[in-house]
């Protein structure tokens, strides 16, 4: 606990009282509500949860102290405020990936580059040493090549391991001009115009008790009969077509949010 700007047993006070405050205004929102996606419950939840924020802090800063309550991240989606029949859509996905297999990586990028001459033209895989050189000339060569769909699928071919990954689905007026936002396209989208969202990660199901995914015993994939290339056997000949598929869901659960 520091002495440095320490809280007052007046403000922890004060804090208290502002969140017996805020649960007597969440409740009557609760009792009046017009409907699932009532704006006024969700505004009085929200003034609940960060009332109940800063008094835990003082509790803590004051009297080394919390309570017993575990204050929901701001991640549910506020009520939508967008047209009831939208004319257009954004469709906004954002999957991550860490490199767990370079030599994977770097095996399949070349023989990508070796079966499809055109693969490299613009990834700089026709530099000393080929698609096959570097990491970063790898997943140039591997991207340029492949849907983001079809690396999905087949990430553990790549040598990838996939991480969170999110799709938003949002609600437009009218579409874009062409051009309009390719140089700021990660913008945030408005929140209240989102019509669902679609959250992939290992916590949900490590929150629902369903295993550990980093746990050896849980992994569905099995190691046996890979090349010295560390590609399976059995994937020596890539579907430059991308007619295979495999599920790269794993163990990874998924939560949905929808209007």
């Amino acid at each position: 606990m520091s002495d440095a700007a320490q809280p007052t047993a007046a403000e922890v006070r004060a804090a208290a009282e502002a969140v017996k405050a805020a649960l007597d205004r969440h409740l009557e929102a609760v009792e009046r509500r017009s409907g699932e996606d009532d704006p006024a419950v969700y505004a009085a939840f929200n003034e609940l949860a960060a009332t109940a924020e800063a008094y835990d802090e003082l509790l803590y800063d004051a009297y080394d102290e919390v309570t017993p309550f575990e204050i929901p991240g701001d991640d549910a989606l506020p009520a939508y405020a967008g047209p009831e029949e939208p004319s257009a859509l954004s469709v906004l996905i954002r999957r991550d990936y860490a490199v767990v297999e370079p030599q994977r990586l770097l095996a399949q990028a070349q023989r990508v580059a070796d079966l499809d001459p055109d693969a490299d033209t613009d990834t700089g895989a026709g530099a000393p040493g080929g698609a096959g050189h570097n990491v970063h000339t790898a997943l140039g060569v591997l991207f340029g090549e492949y849907e983001p769909d079809e690396i999905a699928s087949r990430h553990k071919e790549f040598g990838l391991e996939e991480g969170d990954s999110t799709l938003w689905v949002a609600a437009a007026d009218e579409p874009a001009e062409p051009g309009e936002w390719l140089s700021t396209p990660f913008e945030q989208p408005d929140a209240q115009r989102v019509v669902c969202r679609f959250d992939v990660s290992a916590v949900f199901d490590e929150e629902a008790g369903l295993g550990d995914p980093d746990d050896p015993d849980d992994d569905l994939e099995d190691a046996e009969g890979l090349d010295d290339d560390g590609i399976d056997d059995e994937d020596d000949e890539l579907d430059l077509d991308g007619d295979d598929e495999e599920d790269g869901t794993g163990t990874r659960g998924v939560r949905a949010s929808k209007r």
